[in-house]
Formats: structure tokens, C-alpha cells, sequence
């Protein structure tokens, strides 16, 4: 048998210990860690299904009340322009060198600032102004997409982008032409397409975790 070595480094320095057999570890009750994958699978319907839930929500709301949907949204807007216009302006003084930017971005932070002032003075003004905003934003884009997929050949699925493109074009001068009545039609299909997309959302994340608990928690 083996003695101890002794001498200076005494019996706490017996390499006999490291080549003998280790006891069982006991068991214990504390919860395995989740691996990174577990974690994102289960944070992920999680995520889709608050998203889902919140969009019916506003959805709903929308259809019930249009006409306060209305209101908040031209407000929201004009605290869009009075955020953007400041930051503009504050861009033309600081990070511009040449003098045309400087000019432009004080002419476009001006006109910002005065455009979201007169959204305040009253909801038929907002919502006239959010109107014609997103008229000329979608006649703009109406144009531009269509005579992009016109003169690009290999551009993916080039017939819809141009129908599209003619159905956003055609659009835009509806809601500019006519734009209280357009953007009541347009406050009710955006409810009805929150609502849409909030159930889809909520079938997705049910479905999301019936797979997501196929995922080994240690991953």
C-alpha cells in the first residue's frame, strides 16, 4: 500500500486523491438552464402573439371609433412634423457643410414646423393635411414604381409591379381629389386590416408554440 508522502508539503498534497474514484454527484432539484435556442423559440410566438393581440385591439378600436381614430392620427402627425422640422433645423446649422444643404434642410425643417402648428389648429385640418400627404406620397410612389417596372425587363414579377404601381398612382388622386371622405374609406380598411392581421398573428404564435415546445430546453 502507498504511504503518504511526507515532508514539507504534508498530507494536504496527496496525489493519491486525483486517481480516485469520484462520488456520485448528488441530485439536485434546481431547474436546467435554458439554452439559447429554447430561449428564442419560446420568446418568439411570445413576441408575435402580443403583436397579434395588440393589432386586433387597434383594430377594433378603429372600427368602433373612426372618427376619433381620425383625430388621434392627425395629431400624431403633427407631432411627427414638429419632431422632424426641429431636427432638420437643428441638421441645417450643424452637420451640413455645403451651403445648398444647409438651405435646403432649413426650408424643409421650416415648412415642417408650420405644417405640423396648423395641424393643431383644429382635427379637420390634421386630417386634411394627413390626406394630402399621403396622396401625394402614393401618387409619387405610383409613378415611380410603374415606370420603373416598365423600363426594367428582368425586374421580378413585372406586370404586378406595374399594376400596382397604376393602382397606387390612381389612388393617390383619389384621396387628394376627395380627401375626407378617402380617408374615412381608408380608416375603416386599415381597422378591418389590423383586425386581419392581429388573428393571424394570434393563430401564428399558438402554432409557433406547439412547435416551440418540440425544441430540447439544454439547446
Amino acid at each position: 500500500m502507498t504511504e503518504a508522502p511526507s515532508g514539507p508539503l504534508g498530507p494536504e498534497f496527496d496525489d493519491r486523491r486525483a486517481h480516485a474514484p469520484r462520488a456520485p454527484r448528488p441530485p439536485h432539484d434546481e431547474q436546467e438552464l435554458e439554452g439559447p435556442l429554447f430561449a428564442l423559440s419560446k420568446a418568439a410566438w411570445q413576441v408575435v402573439l402580443l403583436t397579434g393581440v395588440a393589432s386586433l385591439i387597434l383594430g377594433v378600436l378603429v372600427l368602433v371609433w373612426p372618427g376619433a381614430s381620425l383625430f388621434a392620427a392627425g395629431i400624431l402627425f403633427g407631432v411627427y412634423l414638429l419632431i422632424s422640422g426641429v431636427f432638420q433645423l437643428v441638421a441645417a446649422f450643424g452637420t451640413h457643410r455645403a451651403t445648398s444643404l444647409r438651405v435646403l434642410a432649413f426650408i424643409s425643417g421650416a415648412l415642417s414646423i408650420v405644417l405640423g402648428l396648423f395641424c393643431f389648429r383644429g382635427p379637420m385640418q390634421s386630417i386634411l393635411l394627413l390626406a394630402l400627404w399621403i396622396g401625394i406620397g402614393w401618387l409619387i410612389r405610383g409613378i415611380t414604381q410603374t415606370l420603373a417596372a416598365i423600363h426594367d425587363q428582368t425586374m421580378p414579377a413585372r406586370g404586378w409591379q406595374i399594376f400596382l404601381g397604376i393602382v397606387t398612382f390612381i389612388a393617390g388622386i383619389v384621396l387628394i381629389d376627395s380627401p375626407f371622405r378617402s380617408v374615412a374609406v381608408l380608416t375603416l380598411v386599415c381597422g378591418i386590416w389590423l383586425v386581419a392581421v392581429g388573428v393571424v398573428e394570434i393563430v401564428t404564435a399558438v402554432r409557433m408554440r406547439s412547435h416551440a415546445k418540440q425544441v430540447p430546453q439544454a439547446l
